[in-house]
């Protein structure tokens, strides 16, 4: 996946200098929002990048009275509040910030982590939260050429 998005990459830049500082960090801007809401759009339909479905809750031993665990997972987490997008003329980031991001993290690669503060240790699945498909790459690809198409 990184050398699609090193070549991505290495096919954006010489087109990228053409355009003035300001058009190269609104598109940024553009990208990174486009992006972050495809991700949680992806979050939201509980699926990994590469389209398989999220890794199942541990079934409980016994039933649990409330609501949640029957529920999506990962439903704040995909907020626009924990969930942030940013663009530079050079760069497009998409990322969890707060704390958030140690849950995020451990759940995209898949590590031991307590679950609660004095509870238990546990080995979350992999749920790759945050990731590129081709489908991505293609939109990335697309809103390139349509700025770079209206700037000439």
């Amino acid at each position: 996946m990184n050398d699609d998005l090193d070549a991505l990459e290495n096919w954006a830049a010489p087109l990228l200098e053409r355009m003035q500082p300001a058009e190269r960090r609104k598109l940024g801007r553009d990208i990174a929002r486009e992006l972050r809401k495809r991700q949680a759009g992806r979050i939201k339909a509980q699926q990994n990048p590469d389209g398989k479905p999220f890794a199942p809750r541990k079934p409980q031993a016994r039933a649990q009275a409330g609501a949640i665990r029957r529920g999506a997972m990962f439903t704040k987490i995909r907020q626009a509040k924990y969930l942030k997008a940013s663009g530079q003329g050079d760069a497009a980031r998409i990322g969890f910030f707060g704390r958030v991001s140690r849950i995020a993290r451990v759940h995209q690669e898949g590590l031991r982590a307590k679950v609660d503060r004095n509870g238990p240790w546990y080995d979350y699945p992999e749920r790759r939260l945050l990731g590129y498909s081709d489908a991505d790459r293609a939109v990335v690809r697309d809103m390139i050429l349509d700025r770079l198409g209206s700037a000439t």
